[in-house]
């Protein structure tokens, strides 16, 4: 092998790399706009923009959303004793 077939090889395999590289993120990055522009999207019920929840997008009716002070489960962890400690 001469200094040429090597560099020949050298330069073929960046630019295989580089092509390969290229490729997958202009495919990453179409995928992402296009999965973008799906959320801008009115929903069905509301006047937003965004799909707010994957029940909202398959049932196409408004989704009930819960106050921030409503309890969310069986304990409130943020109205635990421990927290409401005075120090």
């Amino acid at each position: 092998m001469s200094a040429a077939d090597v560099q020949a090889l050298v330069v073929g395999a960046l630019q295989g790399l580089g092509a390969s590289t290229v490729f997958v993120l202009v495919l990453f990055i179409g995928f992402c706009v296009i999965v973008g522009f799906t959320k801008t999207k009115k929903t069905a019920g509301g006047a937003a923009m965004v799909v707010k929840s994957l029940d909202e997008r398959i049932s196409h009716r408004p989704f009930a959303y819960l106050a921030p002070s409503a309890p969310h489960g069986p304990a409130d962890q943020l109205k635990s004793p421990e927290l409401n400690e005075k120090r």
